[in-house]
């Protein structure tokens, strides 16, 4: 059975740092293509960045420069490094496949950035 665990999310100051991780129980893990998330209050789910299966990454323009998305196949895991956090990074934020077809979502982690 699929399952993803996202965890180092928290309370930053604006300005601030945070490491995201999700450990994924899939067989094959190298051969997909992961991505990250994030749902807002109030908004839909957006995909903020991905990376390939290959290393390739993409990034929506709003977390470009500031948001790095790296992956460890030996351990099955996906990072996201968050720099420069703004308040509209504020969001549950959640990783799985970086296509259109998912695996079931695991719980998220909490990112909140006030003073």
């Amino acid at each position: 059975q699929v399952q993803l665990v996202e965890s180092g999310g928290g309370l930053v100051q604006p300005g601030g740092s945070l490491k995201l991780s999700c450990v994924a129980s899939i067989d094959m893990f190298s051969f997909y293509h992961m991505g990250w998330y994030r749902q807002a209050p109030g908004k839909q789910r957006e995909l903020v960045a991905v990376i390939r299966a290959e290393g390739l990454t993409n990034y929506v323009d709003s977390v470009k420069g500031r948001f790095t998305i790296s992956r460890d196949n030996d351990k099955n895991t996906v990072y996201l490094q968050m720099n420069s956090l703004k308040p509209e990074d504020t969001a549950v934020y959640f990783c799985n496949r970086g296509t259109t077809e998912v695996f079931p979502w695991g719980q998220g982690t909490q990112v909140t950035v006030s003073s």
